[in-house]
């Protein structure tokens, strides 16, 4: 019998507010921030490194008698992400304590949303297969997250820096019937979140975690089989990995007529396979109650429509605003809308770019291409970049009217990119003129022919295909400056003529 699989996906997202969830104390700085574009951040971030144990209160602490306040600006962005995802969002909503022990676990509970979370019954849709397809969101709520557990030589220490940081659960419907699905998912919620600035998406610190839930049914059938739930994925590869592991494991385990345990297990990373946790005979083991020393919130309406009238263009409206109004083809729109400072250069650089008569395809093509690789080379953000999309778009200009070839131009915007000089100057410092003089060329490509004998025989010859080696030759001789298409044509008439 053959099986297919239904999968649902947890994601747990540190939200990027200066402080912690019910106290004043400071996020750490290496809690999922490093890359943030600074322009999509809304609180001030100290970037200083904190000693461990340094940044606690009694109430991150859990100690007895310290009362818990509820971050405003964490319950907004989570509103902020329930509306991208065309979420309900509740009108009354509460916290609960979710009791389970665990030595980062401070208190034994934890602070979270079960009964009446933030937002609910939502939907974000994704490509993959060649298709579109809706999956649902069941529920987006906030929660407190844990210490950390520290491993050495033997010994665990526990550093409670990060507990009571704030943390966004993002829970799917079981919708998804395929690895890709899974993996087009995670991406463009990843995407998403760092277009509202609400998360990092940086999985190398930790701002994303995600828990899958996987069942196998016979093909054809719509009854879902028993539920395994994966904790703890800290990257893309790793939830991808544990999920390709755990349906070829509960399809051998259902072939060799064995019956799948509903349980929670972990992903070994370096074994490649998923292990026992513990069993889970229903869907809640935590024993939830009310939180006794938080109040309800009332969502105000009025709050809620403030925030959705502060939201930036998400993503996948970009994308097809690109494809509409710039005429790019869909390659180019995914690339140039990934992220959204990216998004921003690209507009800016057009805004500017087509006073000049260039248009955004060649813009584009610049920015994905060139920039880019000098960007990665760099292990820079665009928003590191001191060549401003202005300044690219005088580059532009200059390569447009002749005044440089397109060697020289990668040459400058390197520089550009480097020091934050404009393309002007650097072309008139550095004397990188393109040689376009007519008579001044001619004498150089006169040079290049009594240089290079055997080639001009071989052309004469007719191996049309020597022409590129003395084009060479000619723009090696004027250090890459020389009009390559001008060169080409003199090359040809000096030589037909002989």
């Amino acid at each position: 019998m053959k099986y297919e699989p239904t999968i649902g996906i947890e994601t747990h997202a540190q939200l990027l507010t200066a402080s912690k969830m019910f106290c004043k104390c400071r996020v750490p700085p290496s809690s999922g921030r490093g890359r943030v574009p600074l322009s999509h951040r809304r609180d001030s971030m100290d970037n200083t490194p904190a000693p461990p144990n340094s940044l606690v209160c009694p109430v991150c602490l859990g100690m007895p008698g310290s009362l818990p306040v509820i971050n405003r600006r964490a319950v907004e962005y989570v509103i902020m992400t329930g509306l991208a995802l065309n979420c309900q969002i509740a009108e009354f909503s509460k916290f609960d304590r979710k009791n389970y022990h665990y030595p980062d676990l401070v208190k034994g509970y934890q602070i979270s949303q079960f009964h009446l979370p933030l937002c609910h019954d939502g939907w974000i849709e994704i490509q993959a297969n060649g298709r579109a397809k809706r999956i649902g969101i069941h529920d987006v709520h906030l929660e407190e997250d844990t210490g950390k557990l520290v491993h050495v030589q033997g010994h665990s220490l526990i550093d409670f820096n990060r507990s009571g940081i704030p943390l966004m659960e993002i829970v799917t419907a079981p919708d998804f019937a395929s690895l890709e699905e899974a993996r087009a998912y995670v991406f463009e919620l990843r995407r998403m979140l760092r277009y509202l600035g609400v998360n990092s998406g940086n999985m190398e610190e930790g701002a994303m975690r995600f828990e899958a839930n996987i069942s196998l049914h016979p093909v054809g059938t719509t009854t879902l089989g028993t539920r395994v739930e994966v904790k703890n994925l800290n990257s893309f590869k790793a939830m991808l990995r544990a999920l390709e592991y755990e349906i070829q494991r509960q399809d051998q385990v259902l072939a060799d007529g064995g019956t799948i345990r509903r349980e929670t297990r972990g992903w070994d990373e370096a074994r490649g396979t998923t292990y026992v946790q513990r069993g889970k005979e229903q869907a809640d083991d935590y024993r939830y109650f009310p939180e006794p020393d938080l109040p309800p919130l009332e969502i105000k309406r009025e709050w809620v429509e403030q925030i959705r009238s502060r939201m930036p263009e998400l993503p996948h409206e970009r994308r097809s605003r690109f494809t509409s109004e710039y005429q790019l083809p869909s390659y180019d729109t995914g690339l140039l809308t990934e992220d959204r400072s990216v998004a921003d250069f690209f507009e800016q650089a057009v805004a500017a770019a087509r006073p000049k008569g260039i248009g955004p395809k060649v813009v584009a093509n610049w920015i994905t291409g060139e920039l880019f690789h000098l960007l990665h080379a760099a292990n820079l953000e665009i928003t590191a970049s001191q060549a401003s999309p202005e300044q690219l778009v005088e580059l532009l200009v200059l390569l447009k009217g002749n005044v440089i070839n397109i060697t020289t131009a990668k040459h400058v915007l390197k520089v550009m990119v480097d020091t934050g000089g404009t393309a002007k100057d650097i072309v008139t410092e550095e004397g990188l003129a393109q040689v376009a003089d007519r008579s001044e060329l001619s004498s150089i490509v006169d040079e290049v022919i009594s240089a290079n004998p055997d080639a001009v025989a071989q052309y004469k010859g007719g191996k049309e295909t020597v022409l590129r080696f003395l084009v060479g030759q000619v723009m090696k001789a004027t250090r890459g400056k020389a009009d390559p298409n001008l060169a080409a044509d003199l090359l040809k008439e000096k030589l037909c003529g002989d």
